[in-house]
């Protein structure tokens, strides 16, 4: 493929480290990208290297991470601060050519400045970070809440993160993957179980986050909502995935039923928390794969091998 060439408003990036996460198998598994072929990426950071003509503020050799969201501006959600819900949405590495790649074209509006100490191959989590952050958004927040999260993934681990410093009393993961549970150990989650029955918690727990996308892990994860409590599906399911609710429950203990998508005026924020150091890079990222193993880095991550996966052009 040709090497992008910058909008007016565009830079050119070349990526130091591309994330790798589940958005990337409904990708490959045709249900995101709007037809084939497509440059894959959207968690990304880099150096600029070329600027368009009515760039501002940002110049070649500058490090950056990428918001990948494309909102249209003018559509019935975006007039309402909902670009994520934009009717025209599109993202970089999901509907045009992303960061795994040599090159990658993205808009001047949508660049991070890196600040001093935070590494490029370290600021793809900023992405990832970010969606997180979406995520507690749209979530009731109370001190001594109880949190219950399935799946300690590299979205898992982050939501786990996240509750601690949002003042939650207990934080427990449930993962069927042995290796991912012990990471959350690291992390100081209260418990880490392959079944969320183990779990000592008669009155359910305030929050349960779905991070899997998993129907069964979904269905379980409504049973165990506390009255009152809130359930935030977070995790990406497959389009025709489908989950049986008990309608009477929900009115009798006043669940609520929530959702996150993407991201939302959240990008800059994470790149300050990570800057801070709310997370480790060493512990989220457990890999680092040349741009000629890509395909096998995705095989690996179907296939639930390590934490955080990253493509370093």
């Amino acid at each position: 493929m040709p090497d992008p060439a910058p909008g007016p408003t565009d830079v050119v990036v070349k990526p130091a480290a591309v994330g790798i996460c589940g958005t990337d198998l409904h990708i490959m598994d045709g249900e995101f990208a709007p037809a084939f072929p497509i440059v894959p990426g959207h968690e990304f950071a880099g150096e600029i290297v070329e600027v368009g003509a009515a760039v501002t503020d940002y110049r070649v050799g500058d490090q950056v991470a990428v918001d990948p969201s494309l909102y249209c501006g003018y559509c019935y959600q975006c007039k309402r601060a909902r670009g994520n819900q934009c009717e025209n949405w599109g993202a970089i590495g999901v509907t045009r050519s992303g960061a795994a790649a040599s090159f990658v074209a993205a808009p001047m509006a949508n660049l991070y400045a890196l600040p001093p100490g935070l590494e490029a191959r370290d600021a793809a989590l900023i992405e990832p970070l970010s969606c997180a952050i979406r995520g507690f958004d749209v979530l009731p927040r109370r001190m001594a809440d109880t949190f219950l999260i399935y799946g300690s993934g590299t979205m898992g681990l982050m939501m786990l993160e996240l509750a601690k410093r949002a003042g939650a009393a207990t934080v427990s993961v449930v993962d069927l993957n042995a290796s991912r549970l012990e990471t959350a150990r690291q992390l100081g989650c209260t418990a880490a179980v392959t079944n969320a029955g183990e779990l000592d918690a008669p009155r359910g727990f305030d929050v349960v986050v779905d991070c899997t996308g998993v129907p069964a892990a979904i269905r379980d994860g409504l049973s165990r909502v506390a009255r009152g409590g809130t359930f935030l599906q977070f995790g990406v399911a497959a389009y025709d995935a489908r989950v049986e609710i008990e309608p009477y429950e929900i009115y009798r203990r006043e669940i609520t039923i929530t959702g996150s998508m993407a991201v939302l005026h959240s990008f800059d924020r994470a790149g300050d928390m990570l800057a801070a150091g709310v997370l480790d890079p060493e512990v989220f990222i457990s890999h680092r794969r040349p741009l000629d193993d890509y395909a096998a880095a995705l095989a690996d991550f179907r296939a639930g091998v390590g934490r955080k996966t990253v493509i370093e052009p």
